[in-house]
């Protein structure tokens, strides 16, 4: 049953005919609708520039949703209903007395959410004109994309224009990975099961990797991508709100600012990386021609549109430490890139080994535990524990395997909702908990800013690593450097 008090709304899409709006957005909604999620007078306004009507934006969502749901046959009934919620116009974005038009189609009483899909130098001019035109009030809820910003500075002025507007409770910065069911179930793990928080510090933790893999190039996106980089676009935005997670001590209750304020408490607490620790603690590559998939792909600088004197990374590896007394002595390994062997996305808790070891000492390497949480492709977890092996003639032999849980398997009965359907259906009931306050925006780019000042400053290249390999040897030598390996190379 839906709860038309906390769902009823009206929803306003900003830059609709774009590549966010069409292949997740509207994807979304039209799952949610699908299962009964959203309340009959739910509206949909798509806003863009294009000169379209209603009926032609509709029937290209039809396209869309059959290319990215791969519904092939679509229920007729479930399609009519949703799009008849959806309308369309045409605006210029920058036309102050445009924006009037849009009181008219506002439905008394609604929720009113602005969605910016846009990117963040839209942000303010939105803002300001829906203010012009009376079109937002204290109880307008407002969506924006991450990454805010390229920099600290940058950050602070997209977030000033936004809190010109809104209050700080009305803003919802979107980061989809908080919205991954794999990402949400690390707070049960981790505050439900007293088996995981009775052991989650550096007395029975050695080390931890997030690792977030991508197989395919830069698909297109060079004129954003190079002047992002793989540190802003995924590090600032993704990977550390991961390492929050994993990371935070307890919250005091499951309120959106008690789980915030123990995920800033983290990035103050994140140890800078100075310019004389740069060669230990960060790797950076750029990948060059190789092969993917078992077919021949260009390297970086040979990429359609690209500058041939580009520096920009398209890896990173580096080894972060948080100065607390919960992780004193524990090294968080953080790596991501573009043509990498596969798509995966994991964390891997490495648990120290028992201080006494009785069995075989040739098997001694396989004492520590690992908890592995995989977040792509396949969503779920698995502890890694030790066993003695079956058999008469095996003794005291061991056996490493996993007591696993693949939630597609599990769960068999439901489908797992995209991250944007969890996120989107959150933002319907208020609930800011899977969404970033700007101090943590700040804090996350005040680390990294360092970074990118230390590579200005040295001047270096990225390292190079051919597509279809595992980034540069460098990075492989940071982890073997303290005796440890990445996960897959053991």
């Amino acid at each position: 049953m839906v709860d038309n008090q906390t769902t009823s709304c009206d929803l306003m899409v900003f830059g609709a005919l774009g590549n966010l709006a069409k292949r997740k957005l509207f994807p979304a909604l039209f799952q949610l609708d699908r299962a009964g999620l959203l309340a009959p007078d739910n509206r949909i306004l798509a806003i863009a520039r294009r000169n379209m009507t209603t009926e032609q934006v509709r029937d290209t969502l039809r396209e869309e949703l059959e290319a990215q749901l791969g519904l092939d046959d679509i229920d007729d009934a479930v399609f009519r209903q949703f799009v008849q919620r959806v309308d369309y116009c045409q605006l210029d974005f920058n036309d102050t007395e445009g924006f009037s038009e849009l009181n008219g189609w506002r439905t008394p009483g609604n929720q009113l959410i602005v969605y910016m899909a846009t990117p963040p130098s839209m942000y303010g001019v939105i803002a300001r004109n829906l203010r012009a035109q009376d079109c937002c009030t204290d109880r307008t809820r407002v969506v924006v994309e991450k990454p805010i910003g390229h920099d600290l500075d940058s950050s602070r002025v997209v977030n000033d224009e936004l809190a010109e507007v809104y209050h700080e409770s009305q803003l919802f910065r979107i980061d989809h990975y908080l919205g991954k069911e794999t990402v949400q179930n690390l707070i049960a793990l981790r505050f439900a099961n007293n088996l995981f928080a009775s052991q989650w510090d550096q007395n029975h933790i050695s080390h931890v990797e997030i690792t977030v893999a991508e197989s395919v190039g830069i698909e297109g996106r060079w004129g954003y991508f190079d002047k992002a980089g793989q540190l802003r676009d995924m590090i600032q935005s993704h990977l550390l709100q991961l390492l929050c997670l994993i990371a935070m001590d307890p919250p005091s209750d499951l309120s959106a600012d008690s789980i915030r304020d123990e995920k800033v408490k983290v990035l103050k607490a994140l140890k800078p990386i100075t310019r004389d620790m740069m060669d230990q603690y960060v790797v950076r590559g750029q990948y060059t021609a190789g092969t993917s998939e078992g077919r021949p792909v260009p390297g970086y600088l040979e990429e359609e549109g690209a500058n041939r004197s580009s520096s920009t990374e398209t890896f990173v590896a580096l080894k972060a430490e948080i100065d607390n007394w919960r992780w004193a002595g524990v090294p968080f390994y953080i790596r991501t890139g573009k043509r990498l062997p596969e798509k995966y996305s994991q964390i891997i808790i490495h648990f120290k080994p028992a201080p006494h070891y009785i069995f075989d000492p040739d098997q001694k390497h396989l004492a520590n535990n690992k908890l592995i949480i995989r977040l792509q492709p396949d969503e779920g977890m698995a502890l890694k524990i030790l066993t003695k092996d079956q058999g008469l003639d095996k003794g005291m032999r061991l056996r490493q395997g996993p007591l696993e849980l693949t939630f597609s398997e599990t769960f068999e009965a439901e489908r797992i909702p995209d991250a944007y359907e969890r996120l989107l259906w959150e933002i319907m009931r208020g609930n800011q908990y899977l969404f970033v306050r700007r101090d943590e925006v700040e804090h996350a780019w005040r680390w990294v800013d360092q970074i990118i000042r230390n590579w200005q400053d040295s001047g270096e290249p990225p390292k190079r690593y051919a597509a279809g390999t595992w980034g540069p040897v460098a990075s492989i030598a940071m982890i073997t450097r303290d005796g440890r390996s990445w996960y897959e190379d053991i």
